[in-house]
């Protein structure tokens, strides 16, 4: 499924039956070759901007998957690069691919609600890892990466405007979170994995709850939309002194 060297329809189904952490382990050799994966012109773009904010010093990469952001933060950061993840298959991908570079790299398994880090961390980056907490999480995961960043530290994530009603993508997102939910209220473990679980305005009032200063920057590379609004942004909450 996705393509030759992804998933298949039942590899894909005994996944999504699983918990989040053994479906991803599952997932893992595979994920590169799916949808899922964030798209290289997002990392692209999230790269050039903050090369041109930075550079920086100590990267963390949540939520990390195999890999793929860690190749930003050794673009943009002059010390260490580390990405955390709770799922080993994931990790046993993203150690293969680690980017060969003067930074030093480590990845370490744990979980995003409970990281095992102090304040040592200068820039902190998410591709696409709020949809694996549920809205009532959202306090304690920012809690988390305002505890591991040195005051002044920026926690960067991309957003993006949701596709318009009349779209094939807005229908296809708002029917998988749809099967998820069905799926979850069925079955056990969980499988919390949702395209459209958040509004943006509750993301922004929840960062500054957590103590960040927000700014938002465009991403020029992804257009506007008719309003004249940029599809694409980058949201960086700098912890305060």
């Amino acid at each position: 499924m996705f393509s030759p060297e992804g998933p298949t329809l039942r590899e894909l189904a005994v996944q999504a039956l699983s918990s989040v952490e053994h479906g991803y382990d599952l997932l893992a050799p595979k994920f590169d070759h799916t949808p899922f994966r964030t798209p290289g012109s997002v990392l692209d773009a999230v790269g050039s901007l903050l090369a041109r904010t930075g550079p920086y010093g100590d990267g963390l990469d949540l939520c990390r998957g195999t890999g793929a952001g860690l190749d930003v933060l050794a673009r943009v950061c002059r010390g260490t690069v580390t990405g955390v993840d709770f799922s080993a298959g994931m990790l046993d991908v993203a150690r293969e691919r680690a980017p060969r570079a003067a930074v030093r790299t480590a990845l370490v398994r744990a979980d995003t609600r409970a990281l095992p880090f102090t304040a040592a961390f200068d820039l902190v980056v998410s591709f696409g890892a709020l949809g694996h907490f549920l809205p009532a999480e959202l306090p304690v995961v920012f809690g988390q990466v305002h505890s591991v960043l040195r005051p002044g530290g920026v926690f960067a994530l991309p957003v993006f405007a949701p596709p318009p009603p009349r779209s094939r993508t807005f229908w296809t997102l708002l029917g998988f979170d749809a099967v998820m939910r069905v799926r979850n209220a069925v079955w056990r473990p969980p499988f919390v994995m949702y395209y459209r679980a958040y509004r943006f305005g509750d993301v922004l009032r929840e960062l500054e709850h957590a103590g960040f200063q927000v700014e938002l920057h465009p991403l020029p590379e992804f257009g506007r939309r008719a309003d004249g609004s940029p599809r694409g942004r980058l949201i960086a909450a700098r912890r305060l002194p």
